[in-house]
C-alpha cells in the first residue's frame, strides 16, 4: 500500500525536479557566471525525459523546466510594469507570470517532441533529437511574434572554452554544442559501451572551442579614443519637464573634459525631448562644438517626423557629419502597442512615457561618426544578433545605446551586458555600450571587458579601441548554419530512434522501462 501511495507522488516530484533543473541554469548567466551549470541543467531535463512516459508528460516536464528557467531568470520584468505601467504590484506580477508561462511553452514543445519522436529509441538517437529540438526552440523563441531571445543557453558560455565556437555559428551554435555536450555527459555517466566515446567527444567539443579561441578572425586598424557618458538619470524623473534643463546641463558638463576623444557617446534617449524642440538651443551648438574639436558625438533623442504623425527612438550623430539611426525592433507594450485598434485603451491606461514609437525602416543599421562608420543598435536590439549583421563588414565597430533603468538593480543589466559581449565576439568588432544607469562598457573583439562603468553612478568611461577589418564566418552565414545543423541533428536522431524501435521493443516489456 505504501509503495502505491509513494508512486502517486512520482509524477509531481518529476515536475518539481524539472522546474529545479531550469532554475539551476540561471546562475550560469551573468552576473554569477557559473557556466558549468549550463551543462548540468539540460542534462537533468534529459534524464527526466528519458525515464519513459507519454508525450503529454514530456510536455509538462519541458514546461516546468521553462518556468524554472524564465521564472528565476527574467522575473525582473515585473519591476518595469509595476513602477512605470500604472497597474499596481499584484497585476504586474500576474502579467509577468503570464508572460513566463507563455514563453515556457517552447520548452513544452521540446519535451513533447523528444517523447513523441524518440519512441523506444535508445543510445545516441534521443540525445541528438534533444539537442536539435532545443536549439530550434530557442531560435523560434528569438523571432516568433517579435521574439524574446533572452537567456539563450549559449550566452552563459561567454567566459568558457565553448565561446570559441561563437565566431563560427553564433550564440545558437554555442547552445547546440553545449546541449549536445549535456547529452554526451548523460551517456558517459550511464555507462555501457558508449561511455568512453561519449566522454571523449565531450572533451573534444571543449578542446575544439579552446583551439578556436586562438584564431583571430578580424584584423586591427586605426586606434580611436572613446568616451562613454553615463548620466544616471532616475527613470522616474527622466521625462518630467522640469528635469530637461538639468539633464542637458549634466550631460554637457560630463562631456566637456572629453572633447579630445575621437568618439563620444551618450545613451539611449539621453536628451529627454524631441530633437526639433532642442535643435536651435542645444543640438546645433553642441554639433558645432564637436566639429571644432574634430569629435564625433553620438546621442540618443526622440525624433518627430511626418508632420507629427510618427516619432522614432533615434541616435543622432553630431559634428563634421550629421547622421541618424531610427530604432527598428521595438519593444511590444513598452515602445509600441501591438493590435493598437484593440489594445489602444490599455496603452492610455498604463501611461508609459514614450510608448508609441514608430519603427525605423529597414536597411543597414550604419551611422557615420566623422570619418568612421558604426553599426548601431538601441536597447535590446542587440539581442537579435542576425539583425546587426546588416551593418557588416562595413562597420568599423559596433555601438549599443541602452537604458536599463527600467529594470532597476536586478539581473537585467548584467544579462544585457553579457548579450553585448556575445555580439562583439560573433562579429570580431569592438563594441561600445553606453547606458543611462549602467552597465556601460568597452568590449573587445574577443568579448572581453576592457572597462565598465559602475552601475547607478554618474561616470564617463574612457578607453581606446581599434577599427577592425574583415569578417567572421558568422557574419557571412548568420544563424542559418546553426539552425540547419540543429534541424539535421533532430532529423538524424529521429531516424536513429526509428531504426531502434523494433529492437528496443523486444528488450523492454513496456516503454516505461526504457532508458537512454
Amino acid at each position: 500500500m505504501s509503495a502505491c501511495r509513494s508512486a502517486r507522488w512520482v509524477p509531481l516530484l518529476r515536475l518539481i525536479g524539472a522546474c529545479g533543473a531550469g532554475a539551476l541554469a540561471v546562475p550560469a548567466f551573468a552576473p554569477y557566471g557559473l557556466y558549468p551549470l549550463a551543462l548540468l541543467s539540460p542534462a537533468l531535463l534529459l534524464l527526466l525525459l528519458g525515464r519513459g512516459g507519454s508525450p503529454g508528460e514530456g510536455a509538462r516536464l519541458g514546461w516546468c523546466y521553462g518556468v524554472g528557467l524564465l521564472g528565476f531568470g527574467v522575473f525582473w520584468m515585473h519591476i518595469s510594469i509595476d513602477r512605470f505601467g500604472n497597474v499596481g504590484s499584484a497585476l504586474a506580477i500576474l502579467l509577468t507570470l503570464l508572460f513566463i508561462f507563455t514563453m515556457a511553452l517552447y520548452y513544452a514543445l521540446l519535451g513533447w517532441g523528444v517523447r513523441r519522436l524518440s519512441g523506444a529509441g535508445a543510445g545516441g538517437g534521443p540525445l541528438l533529437l534533444f539537442a536539435g529540438l532545443w536549439v530550434l526552440g530557442e531560435w523560434l523563441r528569438g523571432w516568433l511574434l517579435g521574439g524574446f531571445p533572452w537567456l539563450v543557453l549559449g550566452y552563459s558560455q561567454i567566459d568558457s572554452a565553448l565561446a570559441g565556437w561563437a565566431p563560427l555559428f553564433g550564440v545558437y551554435g554555442v547552445s547546440l554544442v553545449l546541449v549536445l555536450g549535456a547529452g554526451l555527459l548523460v551517456m558517459g555517466l550511464r555507462g555501457g559501451p558508449g561511455r568512453i566515446p561519449a566522454l571523449l567527444f565531450l572533451a573534444a567539443l571543449w578542446g575544439g572551442g579552446a583551439a578556436l579561441q586562438t584564431l583571430e578572425w578580424t584584423r586591427p586598424g586605426e586606434a580611436l579614443r572613446v568616451s562613454l557618458v553615463q548620466g544616471n538619470i532616475a527613470q522616474e524623473l527622466k521625462w518630467k519637464r522640469a528635469q530637461l534643463a538639468p539633464t542637458l546641463r549634466l550631460y554637457s558638463e560630463l562631456t566637456e573634459p572629453h572633447w579630445e576623444s575621437d568618439i563620444v557617446i551618450w545613451p539611449e534617449t539621453a536628451v529627454p525631448a524631441f530633437a526639433h524642440q532642442v535643435e536651435e538651443a542645444f543640438l546645433a551648438p553642441l554639433s558645432e562644438r564637436a566639429r571644432e574639436t574634430d569629435t564625433a558625438l553620438l546621442l540618443g533623442v526622440p525624433v518627430w517626423e511626418d508632420a507629427g504623425r510618427r516619432y522614432y527612438n533615434a541616435m543622432l550623430s553630431l559634428g563634421a557629419v550629421r547622421d541618424h539611426y531610427y530604432k527598428r525592433h521595438l519593444v511590444p507594450f513598452g515602445e509600441f502597442m501591438p493590435l493598437r485598434s484593440l489594445l489602444g485603451p490599455l496603452l492610455e491606461w498604463m501611461q508609459v512615457p514614450m510608448s508609441d514609437f514608430a519603427a525605423g525602416e529597414g536597411g543597414a543599421p550604419l551611422i557615420r561618426l566623422g570619418r568612421f562608420r558604426a553599426g548601431v543598435s538601441i536597447c535590446y536590439e542587440d539581442a537579435f544578433g542576425e539583425e546587426m549583421l546588416a551593418a557588416l563588414p562595413l562597420a568599423d565597430f559596433l555601438v549599443n545605446a541602452s537604458n536599463d533603468a527600467w529594470f532597476g538593480d536586478s539581473l537585467a543589466p548584467h544579462q544585457h551586458l553579457q548579450i553585448a559581449r556575445q555580439r562583439a565576439l560573433e562579429t570580431g568588432r569592438y563594441l561600445l555600450r553606453a547606458t543611462n544607469t549602467g552597465i556601460s562598457a568597452i568590449i573587445d573583439p574577443q568579448g572581453r571587458l576592457l572597462g565598465t562603468s559602475p552601475a547607478f553612478r554618474r561616470h564617463v568611461l574612457q578607453g581606446s579601441i581599434r577599427v577592425m577589418h574583415g569578417t567572421t564566418p558568422y557574419v557571412r552565414w548568420g544563424n542559418a548554419v546553426a539552425v540547419l545543423l540543429a534541424a539535421a541533428l533532430a532529423l538524424l536522431g529521429w531516424r536513429v530512434c526509428r531504426r531502434r524501435d523494433s529492437t528496443a521493443a523486444e528488450r523492454c516489456a513496456n516503454r516505461s522501462e526504457c532508458v537512454y
